[in-house]
């Protein structure tokens, strides 16, 4: 068993990072770090309350929808995951990077 620890960055420098998440598996597809990000977040751990709109599903729908646009990168280690369904080696202490881009201004 190994631990995730979920970092946001941007380009302009800030670094926040959230508690370690333990992870029995060795191995994770980027959509399913993502879902448990999500799930860690919203607390809502894979179930959507009927009357929340911005439960777990709705939430995880915007990032993967944010992802597909290019609207943050995600790094682990020294390499970029570009693909959802690109599995990811988890080891005892895996950062997982969250890059959010900021656009030019103007642009």
């Amino acid at each position: 068993m190994g631990t995730v620890t979920f970092v946001d960055e941007t380009t302009l420098g800030g670094r926040t990072a959230s508690a370690p998440l333990a992870v029995a598996e060795e191995r994770l597809p980027l959509r399913e770090l993502i879902a448990r990000r999500v799930a860690l977040e919203t607390g809502q751990h894979g179930q959507d309350a009927p009357d929340d709109p911005d439960g777990h599903e709705a939430a995880l729908g915007r990032a993967l929808d944010a992802f597909s646009r290019n609207g943050f990168l995600v790094l682990v280690g020294d390499r970029q995951i570009e693909d959802l369904d690109e599995t990811v080696a988890l080891g005892p202490d895996t950062e997982v990077v969250f890059l959010r881009l900021v656009p030019l201004v103007g642009g």
